[in-house]
């Protein structure tokens, strides 16, 4: 009995910091509903660029420029944290960079001019929010056993969408509707801009609990310089014995088809609707709801299915449910099938990103993490550039959203192949995994 008393405290503190660890999802998804989503990309290519079709231009070049930035940094950065130990004040500094540059897109009014200053401040924003991803993924594993990683990356994931869902709806009635709570004046678009400042306040107050109460793993003695030198090498090293990690590589491979697909759905999923089906803001940001909600339940619901079937077979499920219902949008001139379609596909991205991260937590070794998740967001941005500059030019081309966003559906078609060459999800050695119990 003694014992248990004794042990308490430690278990509280462990359970603790894990919620905290999955709050800083729903902290990051305000930024991913309404910057990278629904809102901010709408608004540039509806109200700051020239006309629509130039904008989703800028707005892909923006994207994917961002991501050639994380893709060639991640997999270093990742072997330096490896080296110093310490994820979270990484997490801090990027998610720092993230918090200011989002708030300083309040001065992005509707006109030509700041064309530029709107996609320097967004890709810096993006950047900030990539790279404090890196980090955060690589502390699940020593959170949680195995056995519950897919769970509590799933339910980090649901959490995530139920972030986006209560910022789109304080964005909605609290800033953008006729009769929001705060009545802004609208001729300069300030109820539209106020939105990015809510998402800078809420990103930095609800990514306080895991930067307090989140065990982080111990800091090496090791000055900055010798970091890096040795995550140099280290990263150097990996890539010559690369085929000791063969199937890690063959996921990554795969997951950088796959997820280039699924980024650039978010990246504009926005614009489209707003361009090719006519939503104004506040439907825009009502049909965000609507799919923040059909993918948070997707998330919570597949936890488990990820620890029953495992990741690789959840990751296919997941991108059959998202081609068919993609590539029906293609098609489709009703709004209202555009609504139902929309919802249904949402169900199945949540799954696919959670499932991807509990691979490589169950297979990446221990001494490896950071760095192995650094290489999981190159993964995510090595093509990254590719998906939003091909639906940019292909929309350009033909003049046609529609035919821009096919791009999407080839990518996930060639991921889910790809995907059926890996191996199911082998786990790292006993040393190596988390003992933090259950």
């Amino acid at each position: 009995m003694s014992n248990d008393v004794e042990n308490t405290p430690a278990i509280e503190a462990r359970s603790q910091g894990r919620f905290s660890w999955a709050l800083y999802d729903w902290a990051n998804s305000s930024f991913a509903a309404i910057i990278s989503t629904f809102v901010f990309p709408a608004y540039f290519a509806r109200q700051v660029a020239e006309n629509e079709t130039i904008g989703t231009t800028q707005w892909g070049n923006t994207v994917g420029i961002a991501g050639v930035i994380v893709a060639l940094s991640a997999p270093l950065l990742g072997a330096i944290a490896d080296q110093t130990g310490r994820r979270k004040p990484w997490i801090g500094a990027f998610t720092l960079l993230c918090v200011l540059a989002t708030a300083a897109l309040w001065w992005v009014q509707p006109h030509n001019e700041w064309v530029l200053p709107a996609m320097l401040l967004a890709g810096l924003a993006t950047v900030g929010a990539e790279f404090a991803f890196v980090f955060y993924n690589a502390m699940l594993p020593a959170l949680t056993s195995g056995a519950r990683m897919g769970r509590w990356s799933g339910w980090a994931w649901g959490l995530g969408y139920a972030g986006g869902i209560a910022s789109l709806l304080l964005a909605l009635f609290g800033l953008v509707h006729e009769s929001a709570w705060l009545d802004l004046p609208r001729d300069e678009a300030q109820h539209v801009r106020a939105t990015f400042v809510l998402v800078a306040l809420w990103y930095a107050v609800f990514a306080v609990p895991m930067l307090l109460f989140t065990t982080d793993a111990p800091a090496r003695q090791i000055r900055l310089r010798s970091a890096v030198t040795e995550g140099l090498g280290q990263l150097r090293d990996s890539l010559r014995q690369v085929r000791d990690y063969r199937h890690i590589l063959r996921f990554l491979i795969a997951r950088m088809i796959f997820i280039d697909g699924l980024a650039t759905l978010f990246a504009f999923g926005g614009v489209y609707a707003a361009g090719t089906f006519g939503l104004n803001e506040t439907q825009v940001l009502m049909f965000g709801i609507a799919l923040n909600v059909s993918a948070g339940l997707g998330a919570v619901a597949f936890a488990w299915v990820d620890d029953w079937l495992g990741s690789k077979r959840t990751i296919l499920v997941s991108l059959i449910g998202l081609m068919i219902p993609g590539t029906l949008l293609l098609w489709v001139e009703s709004t209202l099938m555009f609504w139902g379609l929309g919802v249904a596909l949402g169900i199945f991205v949540g799954p696919v990103q959670a499932a991807s991260r509990s691979y490589l937590g169950h297979t990446a070794p221990a001494h490896l993490r950071s760095q192995m998740f650094g290489l999981f967001a190159f993964s995510g941005k090595a093509t990254a550039f590719m998906g939003p500059l091909l639906v940019g030019w292909v929309t350009g081309w033909f003049d046609s959203q529609r035919a821009g966003m096919s791009v999407i559906i080839v990518l996930l078609a060639v991921g889910f192949v790809l995907m059926l060459t890996v191996p199911a999800a082998r786990h790292a050695p006993a040393s190596d995994k988390a003992s933090a119990p259950t």
